[in-house]
């Protein structure tokens, strides 16, 4: 049977090498698997300006690269600020492609709801200010490894050192909307017990906010799963692939 592509769309801040490890771990498990990972806007290999950028560029960037790669059906991942990015994907993309969408620990406000009217925690104040002042989103180095990289090896951290970028505070403002995601596409949520930057409970009320999930996978890990554990990871959505062959 033939096994879906897999592709991998990055938080905020971040780029599509963030997936490096586990992307190493997923073509030892499963070579015979295609594997996508995207650059958003405003990164690495996109430009944009960081300033007027929505997550319809988003959208619309990430189905391109979908189209450009050629690919067929797909499972569909999205980590923290991606989950505003993908219910579009999933609209334009339809049932028909996308074989699963999984969200890993992604920030899904309530539908006409932003991610900074909701936001709690540590990351709020901050992510508040900025949307006051039109200022740009960004962690720095200390910040980052408190918040997303609790518990990552000093390695990954390092190789993530020059891959932090600034976020559109334009898009943590901007009130989502939902109405065309379709609701037969099956939803897989990891579940991040050891997050700082989006709490268990505040990653419930993003299902919630979904209508729900139909599988929730736990990680005993921090933010970013991709470099704190991407063996584990990578089988979780070998898994999901395979579960998904055609």
């Amino acid at each position: 049977m033939a096994l879906p592509a897999l592709v991998l769309v990055h938080g905020g801040g971040l780029t599509a090498d963030s997936w490096k490890y586990t992307v190493d771990e997923i073509n030892t498990l499963a070579p015979e698997l295609t594997v996508l990972t995207i650059d958003l806007p405003g990164r690495a290999s996109k430009p944009g300006d960081m300033t007027k950028l929505t997550i319809a560029d988003f959208v619309e960037s990430a189905v391109n690269d979908i189209a450009d790669a050629g690919l067929g059906e797909i499972v569909l991942v999205g980590h923290s600020y991606a989950g505003l990015t993908l219910p579009g994907v999933a609209t334009q993309l339809g049932s028909t492609r996308l074989r699963e969408l999984v969200f890993v620990s992604a920030f899904v406000p309530p539908e006409g709801s932003s991610v900074v009217d909701t936001l709690t925690g540590p990351l709020a104040p901050t992510a508040r200010r900025n949307v006051r002042r039109g200022d740009l989103s960004e962690t720095p180095a200390l910040g980052a490894r408190f918040l997303y990289f609790n518990g990552v090896p000093r390695a990954r951290r390092n190789f993530m050192a020059d891959k932090l970028y600034p976020e559109s505070t334009r898009m943590l403002a901007e009130k989502v909307s939902r109405p065309g995601m379709p609701d037969d596409i099956p939803r897989t949520w990891i579940l991040t017990l050891r997050d700082r930057a989006l709490s268990v409970k505040s990653q419930r009320r993003g299902i919630e906010a979904l209508g729900g999930v139909h599988n929730v996978i736990p990680m005993d890990t921090c933010h970013c799963p991709m470099l704190s554990d991407p063996g584990r990871l990578a089988e979780i959505l070998v898994e999901r692939c395979r579960l998904r062959a055609s």
